[in-house]
């Protein structure tokens, strides 16, 4: 890291967010955003519920630690294994998170679908879920790779979108998530 990645970390760490705003590091640089929509709260609150509490932790809004990189993402939900990591402190390891998910809002388009598609294959994130309200579809990707055959960017190996309504299977929780609760932004 160099003393410019040294102070924006510096900076990101004591940084004072104002109410109804939250803010990630992304590669470098901090963004900052205006609270979710309340279409994007019930979506994340409908896909925590389905997951079971006795075998996996489901937290919103916890920063991860991506391995050399100089990103700590904030995504919508994230599960882990209970016991899989000491269970305090700011950071999460990626490599420990089995699910990453991001409800996309009009302005994290390009992140959530590129950025943070990489971001997260290359820190070992096992399943990375879009949940697209604009659209109104879900995208399921799996089999993370760093070796980016084809873009030499890291990436997922497998993709799978399905429409709002329609069930996703998760194997890597050995569970299927129901979507029929899920609706669109408001025009």
């Amino acid at each position: 890291m160099t003393a410019v990645d040294d102070r924006v970390i510096r900076i990101f760490e004591n940084l004072e967010v104002p109410e109804g705003f939250k803010a990630e590091l992304i590669r470098g640089e901090i963004v900052m955003m205006a609270g979710p929509d309340m279409v994007h709260n019930l979506i994340v609150a409908a896909i925590q519920h389905q997951i079971p509490y006795a075998a996996w932790r489901a937290l919103q809004t916890q920063d991860l630690t991506i391995p050399g990189d100089r990103s700590e993402p904030q995504p919508d939900l994230v599960v882990f294994e209970r016991g899989a990591v000491e269970e305090s402190g700011r950071l999460l390891p990626a490599p420990a998170v089995k699910l990453a998910v991001e409800v996309v809002s009009k302005t994290s388009v390009d992140r959530d679908y590129r950025t943070k598609r990489r971001m997260y294959a290359e820190g070992g994130i096992q399943a990375y879920l879009i949940v697209d309200p604009i659209e109104g579809v879900c995208t399921l990707l799996t089999e993370p790779s760093d070796d980016g055959a084809l873009s030499r960017l890291p990436d997922y190996r497998s993709e799978r979108t399905s429409r709002f309504g329609e069930p996703i299977p998760v194997e890597v929780l050995g569970l299927t998530l129901e979507t029929t609760d899920f609706q669109g932004y408001a025009d």
